[in-house]
C-alpha cells in the first residue's frame, strides 16, 4: 500500500530513487515463498507492522499488525486481510524456538525479530493457510508516522468514541484530519471498543486507504523537494522482500489500485478464553477464506461473506 501510494506520482523516477533508500531482506521462509518471477496476478503479499527499528534484533518484538494483501488477477482490486494478533496457531520450530501452540503475534518474537522473526511468522501463516507469498514488507510504525505527516495528515472517520490508553487523547465520533502521531495512536487502540481487536483491524485498514486517498489529492509531482522527502521516508519505513521482482515492476503492477477498489477483510473467527488466557479461534469460514485466496474465487467469497468485508 505504501508503494501504491507513491505509484500515483510516477514510476521510473520513484523506482530509481527508492532503490537507493530501500532495505532489502529475505523476509519469507522458503516454505512460504512462491517460485514465481512475474506479477501477472494474483499477487499475495505479507505485510507486518512492528516497532522494530533498522538493525534492532532485541527481544519483545511482537507484531501489532499482520496483513495478507491479496490482489486478484487483473490487478484492479485488492483485499487487505487482517490476521488477528491473538489467533491461536501452531508455530513451527525455528530461530531457536522448539515449536508449539501460541498466539500468532508471538511468532515474530520467537524467531528473534527482524528477518528471522518475519521468516518464522511467514512459515506459521503458510502452515495455517496454505498460502505462499510473492513478497513481504516489514513496516516500522515510527517511520510510518513521518510518511503521514509529509502527506499533510490523513482524513479518518471515527465511528465510536475511542480513548487512548497510551496518551490523554480522546477521539470523538465524526470525520476529522489526523497527523501521524494521532492516526497511529488511533489505529492501535482496541480496549473498550465494541468489537475489540476486530475494530482495531478495521481502523488499520482504513488508515492504509486514507493514505492512498491523501496521496491522490496532493501535488507531489510539482514539489520535488517534498517528493524526495516522501520517498526517503517510505524507504526508511519499509524493509522489503520482492522475491527478486524489480521495484519498478512492482510499482507498475500496483498503480491501478485506489480506495474505490480496495476491501478490508477480517478472518472469520471468535474470541475464547482458554486457561484464563484470551485467544482468537478460527471459525469454519476461515479456511474457506484461505481457500479463496489460494484460488481465484476471492470476489465470490467476499460477496457471500459480507459481514467480514468492509469498503475502505
Amino acid at each position: 500500500m505504501l508503494l501504491a501510494t507513491l505509484a500515483v506520482v510516477g514510476l521510473q523516477v520513484l523506482a530509481n530513487r527508492y532503490e537507493r533508500t530501500i532495505t532489502r531482506e529475505q523476509l519469507l521462509d522458503p516454505s512460504a515463498r512462491t517460485d514465481r518471477t512475474d506479477l501477472d496476478g494474483p499477487i499475495n503479499y505479507l505485510l507486518v507492522g512492528s516497532d522494530r527499528r533498522p538493525g534492532d534484533v532485541g527481544p519483545q518484538q511482537r507484531t501489532d499488525t499482520i496483513l495478507i494483501v491479496h490482489v486478484p488477477a487483473g490487478l484492479r482490486t485488492g483485499y487487505l486481510i487482517s490476521v488477528p494478533r491473538d489467533l491461536l496457531v501452531t508455530i513451527p520450530a525455528g530461530g531457536g524456538y522448539p515449536g508449539g501452540e501460541d498466539k500468532i503475534n508471538t511468532a515474530y518474537e520467537y524467531g528473534g525479530g527482524g528477518q528471522a522473526g518475519a521468516q518464522l511468522l511467514s512459515a506459521t501463516l503458510t502452515q495455517l493457510t496454505g498460502i505462499r507469498f510473492d513478497g513481504a514488507a516489514l513496516i516500522d510504525f515510527a517511520g510510518l508516522r513521518t510518511v503521514i505527516d509529509l502527506l499533510g495528515g490523513v482524513d479518518m472517520c471515527v465511528r465510536t468514541e475511542v480513548r487512548s490508553i497510551h496518551t490523554d487523547r480522546v477521539f470523538h465520533p465524526g470525520c476529522q484530519q489526523m497527523d501521524g502521531a494521532q492516526a497511529l495512536d488511533y489505529v492501535r487502540q482496541r480496549y473498550d471498543l465494541p468489537g475489540g481487536d476486530y475494530d482495531r483491524q478495521t481502523h488499520q485498514q482504513q488508515l492504509l486507504g486514507a493514505m492512498l486517498e491523501r496521496t491522490s489529492q496532493t501535488r507531489l509531482r510539482s514539489d520535488p523537494v517534498q517528493l524526495h522527502r516522501l520517498i526517503q521516508a517510505v524507504g526508511n519505513s519499509l524493509t522489503l522482500d520482492t522475491n527478486g521482482i524489480p521495484v519498478e515492476d512492482l510499482l507498475l503492477a500496483l498503480h491501478g489500485l485506489s480506495t474505490d477498489t480496495m476491501h478490508g477483510v477480517q478472518v472469520p473467527s471468535h474470541p475464547q478464553t482458554i486457561g484464563q488466557v484470551s485467544y482468537v479461534l478460527l471459525d469454519g469460514g476461515g479456511q474457506g477464506l484461505f481457500e479463496a485466496v489460494r484460488g481465484t474465487r476471492m470476489p465470490e467469497w467476499a460477496g457471500a461473506n459480507s459481514r467480514w468485508v468492509t469498503r475502505l
